[in-house]
Order: C-alpha cells, then structure tokens, then sequence
C-alpha cells in the first residue's frame, strides 16, 4: 500500500471514529427531543419506535410542565442559584489564585495542588456535616443553603484554574505597568485581568455549571417543591411512586439543557483557551 493510500486510510478511520462519537453523544439530546413531543401511548406503547414518531405529535407534555408544576419558579430557582455562586466564586478565586501565582513563592505550586485536592472530595462524604452546619444556620430548606454548599466545590477547582492563567502572564508585563505609575492593584484591574479574560470566562461556565447541575446537596437541604433547582425537582416531582412521566421528565430535562448547551457553544474557545493554558501548566 502505498503512502498516499495510507493517508487517506487513516484520515477517513479518524473520520469515522469522530463521526461514530458524535452520533453517540448527541443520541441521549435526539431521545429528549423526541420524546418531548410524543404522545403518553406512543411512548408506552412497545410496538412504536421510540426513535421517531409513530402517533401524531403533541405539545401536551411541555403544557403540563409549564401549567401543571413549578417549572418555571425551578428554573429562576437554578438561575439565581448559578449566578450567585458564580459571583462568589470569581469574588474570592480570583484574588486567592493571583497571591498563588505571584505572591506565594514556591509554596505557591503545592498550595494550589492542595486547594485542587479538597475538590476531588465526594459529596457523598461532606453532605451530612454539612447538613449540621445548614441546621446551626437556621438555612434548612433554602436557596441560601446551596449558595453557602457550591462554591465549596467551585472555588478550589477555580482557583487552581486560574492559576494556570496567572502564571502564563509574563511578569515583565505587570513589573512594566508598575513603572509606568499603577500600584499593584492597578496593574493587576487594568492590565493582568484583561489578560486573563479566557480564564475569567472559563470559570464563569464552569461555576454556572457545577452548581447548576449538583444533586447530592440540593437534594439534601431542599425539601419544599417551591425551592428546589432544576437537578433535584425534575427527577423527584415528575416520578410519582412507581409512575414515570417520561414526557414532561425529557422535556424539563431538554429544556434545562438548552441554556448550558448555547454557553458551551458561545464560550468554546475561551473554554479551550482555559484547558489548554492550564495543561501547559
């Protein structure tokens, strides 16, 4: 076989596999769509194919979910939830990943290791001292819980993220704002975070996703329908004892997936920025 041949072989093998993928990961988006708009007996029913439709389609299950349950205060739930903590996050992981960069010397490479490593902690394990502290609190079954739980879990991974930012930086870059008459402060607001913008972004999309599609915790400190995010009051509202209501389940499911979905697509690059700056790091 000659070169060329080979050449082609092997694109068109990589073409396949990449095409074999995204059939892969885009099948559990096409069963949501789907499934939103099918009839409750075309999706019981085992005689119909449950990839396309079999009855007429319906607009049923996206009408119970708005009319008859609490979806709309879920996701205002969600919302308000992501960007607080997102606030948060970006308030006390951005100062604290610069003065690891910067300012810690060498001990800022195994500080900011250990800050990565109380990330990789379970839920599973910190929930119920967490559940304590939640009831000291007074926080029990509020959004406050999950504002106060998240960024837990967001800053230490944001922090390492960030880090991995700073220190691509050149340090002559900020040394030369400093000559030019800006303190540190000034040289870090007007010339590192600008800088850094990628970064900034990528940890926005990363903190409004991990809080917004956690379980464990909002599972544990919610229990009112009227306070809970959308991870939690999909799965625990819409299955009653042993009933399934796969419509109006894929359907929330699908439509809380839209608004992660056009971040990801907005952000890619900056998202790709952020991991590749990182791993070089």
């Amino acid at each position: 076989m000659s070169r060329k041949a080979r050449y082609y072989g092997g694109r068109g093998g990589l073409y396949a596999a990449v095409l074999l993928f995204t059939l892969f990961s885009a099948l559990p988006f096409y069963v949501m769509l789907i499934t939103t708009f099918k009839t409750q007996s075309d999706i019981f029913s085992p005689a119909n194919n449950p990839f396309w439709f079999t009855e007429a389609p319906t607009v049923a299950n996206i009408e119970q979910l708005f009319l008859h349950t609490q979806f709309t205060q879920w996701l205002l739930n969600t919302a308000l939830v992501g960007l607080a903590v997102v606030a948060i996050t970006l308030v006390l992981a951005v100062p604290a990943a610069y003065g690891l960069a910067r300012l810690a010397g060498r001990w800022g490479e195994s500080l900011g290791i250990g800050i990565f490593l109380s990330y990789l902690v379970p839920p599973t394990l910190l929930f119920i001292p967490f559940s304590k502290v939640i009831a000291l609190l007074g926080l029990q079954n509020s959004l406050w819980a999950l504002v106060l739980a998240y960024p837990t879990f967001t800053i230490p991974f944001c922090t390492w993220l960030l880090m991995g930012f700073f220190k691509g930086i050149p340090v002559d870059i900020e040394e030369q704002a400093m000559i030019d008459g800006h303190g540190r402060l000034g040289a870090f607001l007007h010339v590192i975070l600008p800088l850094a913008m990628p970064g900034l972004l990528t940890v926005v999309v990363f903190a409004f996703t991990l809080s917004t599609s956690e379980f464990i915790y909002a599972l544990a400190f919610v229990t009112s329908s009227a306070s809970k995010t959308i991870s939690v009051a999909v799965p625990t509202d819409l299955i009653r004892g042993d009933v399934y209501h796969w419509g109006p389940l894929l359907a929330g499911a699908l439509i809380a997936s839209i608004p992660v979905a056009v971040l990801y697509t907005f952000f890619i690059d900056q998202l790709v920025a952020g991991l590749t700056a990182v791993a070089r790091k």
